[in-house]
């Protein structure tokens, strides 16, 4: 039988720590586990996971639904849109079975961009390519997490572009649903010769999951960022984690003005494997800790904070007034008492 492929090409930078991630891993159980439960789905859809940051990588290669697993998801730096765009590319080349004399290849492929940032490369030479070469041979829809994202560059890409504007877990489930009965459909219509696969997949009852269908990105343009994300590293086990803080709008103030706070919303043990995806690029944004309240105790060791910075400019934790040897740059610094002047220095933050 043709396959039916299925891509979700899921967006791991920084600022999907957390809960977010958390949905994310938990939406793709829920969705393996809804079309297991369609017998036309469970014969011809397969599922690959493409996942990237600064770096793209493919977690899960094409497989079916029977085999699948899903993949524990990983952190990285960036949100190189290039990159995932020509990883997605190699698998259509090297995965999909074309139509020959011979025989029929697979159904036509459907894409699940996943997104909740802005591309922090130039994709433009992979939008160029994928417009000329691949989006006659695939279907591909975009969706954001939030509309702290560019519009624009992925309008360029495909007239579908939805975004998820409230994120809540609730409203996330729903749209896990609609994903999922999205496939549902498109497997059954094949089955049922209603489609010759080559139209695309039926997006109908966007509303119904939340989803809002963007017809002019230049609404979203100037939207300033929602979180705030900083790298530090553990003295003690020399590990990576991140701080993240979500912005507070100011009372009587606008969400889109620049003069915003940030809430501390958590802090985030990672393993070495977020070096895997994250980007070369260093960032040159720094964020004032004026902006920001709260500074949670270090994830991976527990010292009592993770907001201790170096002469170079590196994030470590400490567990008071000692001697530490900077994870970052080896240098051994002495931390004192502050003089509780309460003035702020500027930190350098995450690659988002």
């Amino acid at each position: 039988m043709r396959r039916l492929p299925i891509f979700f090409v899921i967006d791991v930078s920084e600022s999907m720590v957390g809960k977010p991630l958390e949905l994310m891993e938990d939406g793709l159980e829920s969705i393996v586990s809804s079309l297991r439960q369609d017998p036309q789905a469970l014969e011809t859809v397969f599922i690959s996971i493409i996942a990237f940051a600064g770096k793209a990588k493919v977690l899960t290669p094409l497989i079916d639904l029977a085999s699948f697993y899903p993949p524990k998801i990983p952190i990285g730096g960036g949100t190189y849109l290039g990159a995932a765009l020509d990883e997605l590319m190699s698998e259509i080349n090297q995965k999909i079975n074309q139509t020959t004399y011979e025989q029929k290849g697979d159904w036509k492929p459907i894409v699940f961009l996943i997104t909740d940032g802005k591309p922090t490369d130039n994709p433009g030479i992979s939008i160029d390519k994928w417009n000329k070469t691949y989006a006659k041979r695939a279907t591909l829809v975009a969706i954001t997490l939030g509309t702290d994202v560019d519009m624009q560059v992925l309008k360029s890409l495909t007239h579908d572009v939805f975004a998820l504007e409230n994120t809540s877990e609730g409203e996330f489930k729903k749209f896990i649903e609609w994903l999922s009965n999205s496939v549902k459909a498109q497997s059954q219509s094949l089955e049922g010769g209603t489609s010759n696969g080559e139209s695309g997949i039926s997006l109908a009852k966007h509303e119904d999951a939340g989803l809002t269908l963007i017809e002019n990105p230049s609404n979203f343009s100037g939207v300033d960022p929602s979180v705030v994300v900083f790298t530090g590293r553990c003295s003690k086990k020399q590990l990576p984690y991140l701080i993240k803080y979500s912005r507070i709008d100011s009372e009587g103030k606008s969400k889109y003005i620049k003069n915003e706070f940030f809430g501390l919303e958590g802090a985030y043990a990672l393993d070495k494997t977020y070096g895997e995806l994250s980007s070369d690029v260093v960032v040159g944004d720094v964020v004032s800790t004026d902006m920001l309240d709260g500074a949670p105790p270090c994830p991976q060791c527990g010292n009592a904070t993770s907001f201790a910075m170096c002469q170079c400019g590196g994030l470590m934790c400490i567990g008071g007034p000692e001697d530490v040897t900077c994870p970052w740059c080896k240098e051994v610094i002495a931390f004192n008492v502050g003089s509780g002047s309460g003035s702020g220095f500027d930190v350098k933050r995450g690659q988002g």
